[in-house]
C-alpha cells in the first residue's frame, strides 16, 4: 500500500512540475510573439488561465497531504494537548465534509457540460477542463478525512492513558 501512496505522490508532484513548466513556456513565449512580433496564440491565455486553475487545486491537495495548508493555531497554543487534538479531529472532519459536498457538486457541474457538450477555447470539452474541481477536492477531503481519524485515534489513546493514569 505505501509503494502505491508514494507512485501516486510522485505522480501528483510530476504533474505540478509539468503544469507548472508548462504555464512558464507559453506565457513566455506569448509575451515575446506580442512584443516583438506584434501577433500572438488566441487559445493560449484561456489555456493559461485553466493551468493556473489546475496548479492551484492540485498545490492544493500537495498542501494537505503535506499538513501544510492554511491554520489558524492560536488556541493551539492555549489548550491541552487531549484538547488539541479532538479540536483537530472536529476540523478535519468539518474540512472534510465541506470538501467531499464540493467535490459532489463539481461531480454534477461536469457531468451536466459533458452530457450537454459544452465546449470551451478551440473546441475543447468544457468537462476535461472541469474535471479537476471535483477530483482535487474529493482528494482533498479524503486526506482530511483519514487525518481527522487519525487525530481522533490519538485523541482516544491519550485520553484512556490519561484516565488509567488517574485511577
Amino acid at each position: 500500500m505505501s509503494s502505491v501512496i508514494k507512485t501516486l505522490h510522485r505522480l501528483e508532484d510530476s504533474l505540478l512540475v509539468l503544469l507548472l513548466g508548462s504555464l512558464v513556456v507559453m506565457a513566455s513565449t506569448q509575451i515575446i510573439l506580442r512584443n516583438l512580433f506584434d501577433t500572438g496564440l488566441v487559445w493560449v491565455d484561456p489555456l493559461l488561465r485553466v493551468i493556473v486553475l489546475w496548479l492551484g487545486l492540485l498545490g492544493a491537495t500537495v498542501a494537505a497531504r503535506e499538513h501544510k495548508h492554511i491554520q489558524i493555531d492560536v488556541l493551539t497554543r492555549l489548550l491541552s494537548q487531549n484538547t488539541v487534538l479532538l479540536l483537530q479531529f472536529v476540523i478535519d472532519q468539518f474540512s472534510a465534509w465541506v470538501c467531499l459536498v464540493i467535490a459532489w457538486h463539481g461531480a454534477r457541474w461536469v457531468q451536466l457540460d459533458y452530457e450537454d457538450g459544452i465546449t470551451s477555447f478551440i473546441g475543447v470539452p468544457a468537462w476535461i477542463l472541469e474535471i479537476i474541481i471535483p477530483i482535487s477536492f474529493g482528494i482533498i477531503g479524503l486526506r482530511f478525512f483519514i487525518q481527522s481519524i487519525y487525530a481522533g485515534w490519538h485523541f482516544q489513546k491519550r485520553h484512556n492513558t490519561q484516565a488509567a493514569s488517574d485511577s
